[in-house]
């Protein structure tokens, strides 16, 4: 992940435990017994990498990420583990690893076909991709930000906001790209349903996310008058129980491709 601001951890993990659940659901699906070596590809503050570990006690577990405010959030977490900074999209592996997990990252880089077929390709055989990536472009939560980008007196800032996220491709374009790179492939959407207490909850859960995009050209007065808006707009699009409560829903694309040629 590249950004001209660094991601704020304390920001992430307002809501860890909902961010960690794909995670979980992800590394139950590896068909990996006792891998060797492991890289969390884009690990943030380490709660994947954490996972990894205790699943595979006996591997050499290792974290990835562009941004620094993460891998020292990382590293005070689990001091025993090795992390490096670097961007996936020149990342060269310093090692084979047995399993590259890739969690609520790969969406920030383009050309999938092309990053993909990479990552498998440093793979030795039997070695696993395991990836989740957001779908949900067209949610009311993403559709919202477009809008307000759009319709405010900001939006000549924001023409490019929304090419920060790469298009996600379909089950049949992840599956054919694997498959051509020599690969068994297990690919399945789930869609989480998160509690929200309100929607400036739903706010906090996307100013570590998709909203940084939009964020960062703007003054610190625009921000706030944009959140603000945003705000309006989800409040007004997500049915709001009678306890206060609004129900985030996010899809979310599952990929595990484990290397056969």
């Amino acid at each position: 992940m590249t950004s001209t601001v660094d991601w704020s951890a304390a920001q992430y993990l307002k809501f860890e435990d909902q961010r960690t659940r794909p995670s979980v659901d992800l590394l139950a699906r590896v068909p990996l017994d006792d891998p060797r070596a492991c890289m969390d590809i884009g690990c943030g503050p380490g709660n994947s990498t954490e996972l990894i570990a205790r699943c595979y006690r006996r591997a050499e577990v290792e974290g990835m990420d562009s941004s620094p405010n993460m891998l020292a959030k990382a590293r005070e977490r689990l001091p025993g583990l090795h992390f490096e900074q670097a961007d996936i999209a020149t990342w060269q592996p310093r090692r084979p690893y047995d399993l590259m997990f890739a969690n609520a990252v790969l969406q920030w880089l383009p050309d999938h076909e092309r990053l993909f077929t990479r990552l498998v390709g440093l793979l030795p055989v039997g070695g696993v991709l395991a990836v989740q990536v957001p779908d949900n472009y067209d949610e009311p939560s993403h559709t919202s930000m477009r809008e307000v980008a759009s319709a405010g007196p900001w939006a000549e800032k924001l023409t490019k906001a929304d090419e920060a996220k790469a298009d996600i491709g379909s089950f049949d374009d992840y599956y054919r790209w694997l498959r051509a790179a020599g690969c068994d492939v297990d690919i399945w959407r789930t869609t989480y349903v998160h509690e929200m207490e309100g929607a400036g909850a739903i706010v906090e859960w996307f100013k570590s996310t998709g909203l940084r995009p939009y964020m960062e050209p703007l003054s610190a007065e625009e921000r706030a008058e944009f959140l603000i808006r945003y705000q309006e707009l989800i409040a007004a699009r997500y049915q709001r129980h009678d306890d206060g409560t609004l129900l985030l829903r996010f899809p979310r694309l599952f990929i595990v491709a484990r290397r056969i040629s």
